[in-house]
């Protein structure tokens, strides 16, 4: 077995978090952080069998030969997860969020999404003033949700899930990137447009894609576009996070491996919180969500 030893994820110790306490449980459903690294692994798989066999992503060898989803931010990252404590083991893990607070970020490999995005707006003086003393960002990622649990009720367990977690850890604002499912940007032109005459991050912290990658969204004049349409074709995350008052950088880029079309998310924490945590009024619940959650890269 040493020839495939380079090949197991590098997964700190610290992530196992063996006393992470249960934010949301429901009949037999409950979320929580990753406690051990065979649960961290179980979401890499999850995400394995949605994105590369569901969705049909481009697997380098170690993912091919692990059957796992893995990157070098699982190292240190949070596993947020949605357990069926009616499964067997092995197959309990339904849905993952992957969670990266900024002060571990900025100890260790920045942000996944800087691969894509200038970030630099967020990392201002002023910005930092705007969040307020002693909180930070929250970058999200590899959302997935087994294809037997897409349903709103699931998905708001999750939610109110990282409502606990952006409580626990002072956070103001969450982003990462949302896809379209397609390589081709003309084949979602009308929405990347709507989302740009409507929803752009503004000026004092527009975050914009990177040169080399940068794909324009806006390509069609805000008096010319069918806004009925461009609205229907927004994948059902984007449209939720819509729905809680999201920002939409500047730029998409093209993620070949995953086969997508990404725009970067920016989301402010009060509306979220106000929404699904429980220590706030919880009649309005906001997931349109009846089809497949689609990843958050």
């Amino acid at each position: 077995m040493k020839k495939y030893a380079m090949i197991r994820p590098r997964i700190a110790a610290a992530q196992a978090m063996a006393g992470a306490p249960s934010y949301v449980r429901q009949g037999s459903l409950e979320v929580r952080l990753a406690r051990s690294l065979k649960e961290i692994k179980s979401a890499q798989k999850l995400r394995y069998n949605i994105f590369y066999e569901e969705m049909h992503a481009k697997p380098d060898w170690r993912m091919r030969m692990t059957k796992r989803d893995i990157d070098n931010y699982d190292i240190f990252c949070d596993h947020l997860l949605v357990i069926d404590h009616d499964r067997p083991k092995a197959k309990r893990i339904v849905g993952t969020y992957r969670l990266l607070r900024q002060e571990v970020a900025t100890a260790h490999d920045g942000f996944y999404s800087s691969g894509e995005y200038n970030l630099a707006p967020l990392m201002t003086d002023s910005f930092g003033e705007q969040m307020g003393e002693g909180r930070q960002l929250l970058e999200l990622g590899r959302s997935c949700v087994h294809k037997d649990y897409r349903a709103n009720s699931t998905i708001n367990m999750l939610w109110k899930g990282i409502a606990e977690y952006l409580k626990e850890h002072n956070i103001a604002y969450m982003f990462g990137c949302a896809s379209f499912e397609t390589t081709d940007p003309a084949e979602c032109k009308e929405a990347m447009a709507y989302l740009y005459h409507n929803y752009l991050v503004p000026d004092d912290f527009k975050v914009r894609a990177l040169d080399g990658q940068f794909v324009e969204m806006n390509t069609i004049a805000a008096e010319d576009l069918n806004v009925r349409q461009a609205r229907r074709s927004l994948p059902p995350l984007i449209k939720g996070y819509l729905r809680i008052g999201c920002f939409i950088g500047d730029g998409a880029v093209i993620d070949e491996q995953f086969g997508t079309t990404d725009v970067f998310v920016l989301l402010p924490v009060e509306k979220i919180a106000k929404r699904y945590s429980k220590h706030y009024d919880l009649k309005t619940e906001a997931n349109d969500t009846d089809t497949a959650i689609t990843a958050v890269q």
